[in-house]
């Protein structure tokens, strides 16, 4: 405004001075002349204005007389203000990355619980499609009458364990429900499908451990309370013996099964170590004639053992491993059966150990289960054998250690196949 009536000052100054020399006629005509100048000027300022305004991204044009004074804080407004909301933006979208990242779902829901957002995480867990689910009640997605009851509620102090059935596939999953903003809610899940399968585990072991020891400690307890209360006289030479031998045998039975949960224990505790060169068919052979040993001439041993191929492992473990399926064969194989023991070199470059047996089978059923620790087909089979239902968990931990694969084929009444089958990167010379 000021430049304006400073120019306007100055046409009329040039307008009286011309116009007291060559007349006031001319004067006037020079003053009119700088107006409309000044009005044209004006018009194109104000046309580049408006064709700035359709772009008001870019600077604004240059050279703009009074105008420059007005539009110059307007673009630095404008531009502090489209930098403030890009950094917001930067700070939205990474708000937005870390809740995708968030090892837990999320899930956003407006006042009437209906679904806006929700990250990958949820989307597996519940098994939402954000695209099509969007502005839908969770409680027509999540169908779960326990759900149902438990988001109804005014307050929600704790979450809530549901099992959902996704994919064919059932899970566990924590849910927790909780008001934030003003109208709004988020919810919370967590996979627990694992924690609640190791908790499982976990009491089997512990009922399991508790239902193995009990039957001896009942014999020796047993027998040690008779032969306390008895006279001394009353009982034989013979009955002593037989009383003693039976106590001896539910004791070693208890030491069997104690060395074996510490055996396991070091091997699921025990860092992987890459061990040493090991001569595989040193350790089979002495398997075997262990196995005859036990077998007492009742089975029909045959060998096909490479000599020359070694394995890098640790001995010991490898050793528990090779005498375990060999001894699980001969106690379930029947009289005058027989049992094949391979150590070879396949056509992949694999190395397998196997141990072939005409057993009794196995149903197809129970395989699954028999890396299990305590499990067992047959118990009072197992425990008649001696064994104590931890061989194949120990066999199935050394496997893993060493990087092979523990395989078992069977059919009921046809005998079983066991195998060990060590990676080509394991192989020793």
């Amino acid at each position: 405004m000021i430049k304006t009536l400073i120019s306007i000052g100055l046409w009329a100054a040039l307008g009286w001075l011309i116009g007291s020399w060559l007349g006031a006629n001319i004067g006037w005509g020079l003053f009119s002349f700088g107006l409309v100048c000044m009005i044209l000027v004006s018009g194109l300022q104000l046309s580049r204005i408006s064709r700035w305004v359709k772009d008001i991204e870019s600077p604004p044009p240059p050279s703009l007389g009074p105008w420059d004074e007005v539009l110059a804080p307007i673009y630095r407004k404008l531009r502090k203000d489209r930098d403030n909301i890009a950094m917001m933006q930067r700070h939205v979208d990474g708000i937005m990355l870390a809740a995708e990242a968030l090892p837990d779902g999320a899930i956003t829901l407006n006042e009437s619980m209906q679904l806006t957002w929700c990250n990958q995480t949820a989307s597996e867990h519940i098994g939402l499609n954000l695209e099509t689910d969007r502005n839908h009640s969770i409680l027509n997605i999540l169908r779960a009458p326990e759900f149902a009851r438990y988001a109804r509620q005014h307050q929600w102090p704790g979450p809530i364990l549901l099992h959902l059935q996704n994919d064919n596939q059932e899970k566990s999953l924590l849910v927790q429900l909780t008001p934030y903003g003003v109208g709004q809610f988020l919810i919370v899940t967590r996979d627990v499908t694992q924690v609640e399968k190791l908790e499982t585990t976990r009491k089997d072991f512990v009922a399991n451990v508790s239902h193995e020891l009990r039957t001896p400690l009942t014999v020796l307890s047993g027998f040690l309370e008779t032969l306390r209360d008895m006279p001394a006289e009353s009982l034989s030479a013979e009955q002593k013996a037989r009383y003693q031998n039976m106590m001896l045998e539910q004791a070693q039975r208890m030491q069997a099964i104690v060395a074996d949960l510490l055996t396991l224990s070091t091997l699921e505790s025990s860092p992987t170590a890459s061990g040493e060169p090991v001569e595989m068919a040193d350790i089979i052979h002495k398997a075997l004639q262990q196995g005859q040993i036990l077998s007492e001439g009742q089975h029909v041993f045959v060998e096909n053992i490479a000599q020359d191929l070694c394995v890098t492992g640790i001995e010991t473990e490898l050793a528990s491993a090779v005498s375990n399926l060999l001894t699980n064969a001969i106690r379930y194989t029947p009289k005058d059966g027989t049992i094949t023991v391979s150590w070879y070199l396949t056509e992949s470059g694999h190395a397998c150990y196997s141990v072939q047996d005409t057993g009794i089978g196995i149903a197809s059923q129970d395989l699954p289960r028999l890396t299990e620790r305590f499990y067992r087909v047959d118990r009072g089979r197992s425990r008649a054998t001696g064994g104590t239902g931890l061989g194949l968990a120990i066999t199935k931990h050394v496997a893993m250690r060493h990087n092979a694969e523990l395989t078992i084929h069977s059919r009921f009444g046809a005998g079983s196949l066991f195998s060990l089958t060590f990676p080509p990167s394991r192989l020793a010379r």
